[in-house]
């Protein structure tokens, strides 16, 4: 056997073991229709946050009275909550749809024993901080939540990355960084939140897709 033989043969041993430890089927436009949805999130949001609808959106402290009062129902019953759970499912959904296709072309199954240990790894810190949040909300610690939100997800992310591409593991460290800017520079949450969720997550899609999609892009016609 050639020095060239055995070089392609341990590529292919490689790329075997790559695909019975790692999820390698997140899609590069997983990430960028995540960031769009997150930016359209924003922009719906945007007006509540900064108080152009105030008839919709009580002050703090008739926030914290309403939260206190009807505890998880007012929160789950706030505008602002809704709109942060329809940008996370369509984002979920969205991030799904490009996965899937991207898994059929690789001939890799979408869910099996890898992919089961990605979700829950990546859940963890995800159901955690979930419940950290809403904690805040009911102490009326408004200004945390931003950054909870970019902290928690970071770890969410570096938690799930052992089971899928590295580069997971530097959006999560990114995230990491700019909840804990945001935590001294509170009152900006807004903005680290659309950067954080939205353009970072845009950007990492456009590297993965540049990195490992684009090669296998079918040609136009």
């Amino acid at each position: 056997m050639s020095e060239e033989q055995t070089l392609d043969a341990l590529k292919d041993i490689r790329a075997l073991m790559e695909r019975s430890s790692r999820f390698i089927s997140l899609s590069g436009w997983s990430g960028v229709a995540a960031g769009v949805c997150a930016l359209g999130g924003a922009s719906v949001a945007y007006p509540y946050v900064m108080g152009d609808y105030q008839n919709f959106v009580p002050s703090d402290d008739e926030t914290a009275r309403m939260i206190r009062h009807q505890s998880i129902a007012g929160i789950i019953s706030h505008p602002l909550f809704l709109i942060a759970a329809c940008t996370f499912i369509a984002a979920f959904i969205t991030a799904f749809i490009f996965t899937y296709i991207k898994s059929q072309k690789d001939g890799i199954p979408i869910w099996g024993k890898t992919s089961a240990r990605l979700l829950i790894n990546g859940a963890i810190p995800l159901a955690t901080g979930g419940l950290f949040i809403i904690r805040l909300v009911q102490m009326n610690y408004f200004g945390l939540i931003a950054p909870a939100c970019l902290i928690f997800y970071g770890l969410s992310l570096l938690n799930a990355s052992k089971y899928t591409y590295r580069e997971i593991r530097w959006l999560g460290i990114a995230q990491l960084i700019l909840g804990l800017l945001n935590c001294w520079n509170i009152g900006y949450g807004f903005y680290f939140w659309t950067i954080g969720f939205g353009a970072m997550h845009i950007v990492y899609g456009a590297i993965m897709w540049w990195k490992y999609d684009r090669n296998n892009e079918p040609d136009k016609p």
